[in-house]
């Protein structure tokens, strides 16, 4: 069945769409190795789940900013590919899970006309830009960040420099100090500032969370904002250059940091300005903003907003004016905030959501990084009907980003690398506060974040009090378990925190854990104490004996050995794997990829795109280079390291008539050159004969050696 395309999907995602739907085929008769195909498959936003024969499809959604009708045609396509639900990521993007392989071009396509994309949902990419939702209308912001972070995520898609990094790259916009978006968990996180009336950001570099997390580290306190996305194209091409690549879990830009240095980072950094395609990049500021249709109120709506005797009377009501409803910055307009359990909204729940949107709000819905949504410009006389159309649909819950809101990810429902059930500790730590502690719905220090295991996609080491599935071995048996993370998210300072893990539990005593710790700090806490601040004021050793009664094994009972939300006793299984043992030539594959590179730099040339050719022609020489490297089993990682070791192991060879260290000039006047189309046509002209003399070479090799025998490669999932 041939893909439907409108005239609505642009020349780039057609493209991107029907080269999905070839390489799906390849794969299935059997002609490309699994693992690329999964390479492949991920750039585009299709990610094996759990469950053999189904992917789970990640919808990119920059700073989580969606219309009334893009909510539908996503709930219309839940409906006709996956199950009906919608899950909301703390990337703010939203994932259909259980969808057939062969139907992921077509999904697109009809995304596409909808305006969404799934380009680089997933991958070695960079990830979906996230900024806060309340930008636009936040009462404590500088300026709107929205159109900064919507430029930033249009100006690194398909852009050459991050397409096959080492490993995925994060980047956030926070509207205010708040820094509500995390950014010092992000490679690159952005906090909105004016300084000598001018507008720009505090840049801060190298946060990131998984097994080993790290605070971003501030590269300046202010950065003007025209020289932004420049400086993050600058980091971007030295974390591809000089990334690790072998091995995965230091492969993230964190490291890169950790190892040379901030002041040597920059320095690179700065190396690179030569090459950078644009010096300076002014973001029009009036793009994206609907605020410009409200600026002036009817005059019918002078409403004063009050509590009065009908509001006072519904106590969800009042809850919900105090817990999800704020002025914004544009006086005498509201935004609602909706709660969303675990993240996930049915399809039928979007379509209403939608029309309530169009009859009540402006058309900017936004996705939260606590996985719920907010709508914007509702006028005061509306917010009751509101309450009570949301109420009706489940989504008026009060405690909007409260300890009371717990953040998630599916855990063991859904993902490869969970350990344990997220979704089923979730419900049971939210009953059990909604029951013995009613009052945290109006708090909003204490965030409560879980994960199905070590890697973060919860953000459970960014949280006050932090979960992330694991296990505990009690003789010959297995039982699911909970370690404990205490003293992460914001202290009384406004500073963010990275949180120290505590203890491991058994799962089924996650509630127990929770309900010591939050009668602990009702006990014992000073009056307006920061849950963070009290955790350092106590001490890890502290809350290590009020949990460790929970931790002993010797009283553990039958449903301990049984995971939340399941029945069967439990069993330590980490799903089946992205990718099965393949045999494949590498070095025949590796050459293949840069023969497509060179295409691209041939297109990129001809469409006068000098930078995007000149980095693509620069891939072809590091890509032939691994190449030639792997046929004499030398093995290879950063992209520097495999320049530096073609030029010493092919040094005087016959094959590349080079003395010591001219390859390494060669490739690396990339970052000496402006990009010109003089140096974009003579830089391609020495890609396209360097792989000639690659291929001319493994082709003499195997005349004289033979035809290689075929490697194993196996490789864990992205994440």
């Amino acid at each position: 069945m041939s893909i439907q395309l409108t005239d609505k999907v642009s020349e780039a995602a057609r493209r991107d769409i029907l080269d999905l739907e070839k390489k799906i085929s390849t794969f299935q008769s059997g002609d490309i190795a699994d693992e690329a195909f999964r390479k492949f498959r991920l750039t585009r936003g299709v990610y094996g789940q759990r469950q053999p024969g189904v992917q789970m499809i990640r919808i990119k959604l920059p700073h989580g900013r969606i219309t009334a009708d893009q909510l539908i045609r996503i709930a219309d396509l839940s409906d006709k590919y996956a199950t009906g639900n919608l899950h909301a990521t703390t990337r703010q993007d939203i994932q259909l899970h259980f969808v057939k392989l062969a139907d992921s071009p077509q999904l697109w396509a009809d995304l596409e006309d909808a305006g969404i994309t799934l380009k680089e949902a997933c991958g070695n990419t960079v990830r979906n830009v996230t900024g806060s939702a309340r930008a636009g209308v936040d009462p404590s912001e500088p300026f709107d960040i929205t159109p900064y972070a919507y430029s930033i995520f249009d100006y690194f898609l398909r852009n050459p420099i991050c397409q096959d990094m080492g490993r995925k790259f994060k980047i956030s916009l926070s509207s205010s100090e708040k820094d509500s978006a995390y950014g010092y968990m992000h490679d690159v996180g952005l906090v909105a500032r004016i300084q000598d009336g001018q507008r720009g950001f505090k840049v801060m570099l190298g946060g990131g969370l998984g097994a080993q997390p790290f605070s971003a580290q501030t590269a300046f306190e202010f950065l003007e904002e025209e020289r932004v996305i420049p400086f993050i194209e600058g980091v971007i091409r030295v974390f591809d250059r000089y990334g690790e690549r072998q091995k995965r879990h230091k492969a993230r830009m964190k490291y890169l940091l950790n190892d040379i240095g901030l002041e040597e980072l920059l320095r690179r950094i700065d190396e690179e300005t030569p090459a950078i395609k644009n010096k300076a990049f002014l973001v029009d500021s009036s793009q994206f903003s609907v605020s410009d249709q409200y600026a002036e109120r009817p005059e019918a709506s002078n409403y004063q907003l009050t509590i009065g005797p009908e509001q006072s009377q519904n106590s969800k009501l009042s809850t919900w004016f105090k817990t999800n409803v704020f002025e914004q910055k544009q006086a005498g307009w509201y935004a609602v905030q909706l709660r969303v359990l675990l993240g996930d909204m049915h399809s039928d729940t979007a379509r209403a959501l939608a029309q309530i949107v169009k009859q009540y709000a402006a058309d900017d819905i936004r996705v939260t990084v606590n996985q719920g949504y907010l709508l914007r410009y509702i006028r005061p006389e509306n917010l009751t009907a509101v309450f009570e159309a949301l109420d009706a649909l489940g989504l008026a819950e009060p405690g909007f980003d409260t300890t009371a809101d717990i953040t998630t990810c599916p855990g063991t429902d859904t993902c490869n690398l969970a350990i344990s059930s997220s979704y089923g500790i979730t419900r049971a730590l939210e009953q059990m506060m909604h029951d013995e502690f009613p009052d945290l719905v109006f708090n909003d220090d204490i965030k409560i974040k879980i994960s199905g295991c070590m890697n973060g996609c919860g953000q459970h080491s960014v949280a006050n009090i932090g979960y992330h599935g694991s296990s505990l071995k009690n003789g010959a048996y297995v039982l699911p378990a909970l370690q404990v993370l205490l003293g992460g998210g914001f202290n009384g300072k406004g500073e963010g925190l990275i949180a120290d893990k505590v203890i491991k539990i058994p799962a089924k005593r996650g509630p127990h854990s929770l309900r010591f710790l939050l009668r602990d700090f009702e006990a014992n806490a000073f009056d307006g104490e920061y849950y963070s601040d009290y955790y350092a004021r106590q001490g890890k050793n502290y809350f290590y004996q009020l949990l460790k009664p929970l931790a002993d094994l010797k009283t553990l009972v039958d449903s301990d050995y049984i995971d939340w939300d399941h029945t069967e006793q439990y069993v330590t299984e980490v799903g089946i794997g992205e990718c099965a043992s393949v045999l494949i030539d590498l070095v025949a594959t590796t050459l293949t990829e840069a023969s497509e590179k060179l295409g691209w730099a041939r297109e990129a040339l001809t469409e006068s795109r000098w930078a995007d050719a000149i980095y693509h022609a620069y891939n072809v020489f590091i890509t032939g280079a691994r190449a030639a490297l792997m046929s004499r089993d030398v093995p290879t990682n950063t992209q520097h390291g495999i320049v530096s070791d073609f030029d010493k192991t092919f040094l005087g060879e016959p094959d590349f008539h080079q003395a010591e260290g001219d390859f390494k000039t060669l490739v690396f006047s990339i970052n000496k050159q402006e990009p010109s189309e003089t140096f974009a046509r003579q830089f391609i002209a020495q890609a396209e004969a360097f792989l000639q003399a690659v291929q001319a070479y493994r082709e003499t090799q195997i005349e004289l050696e033979g035809i290689p025998e075929l490697q194993e490669l196996t490789q864990a999932q992205d994440s």
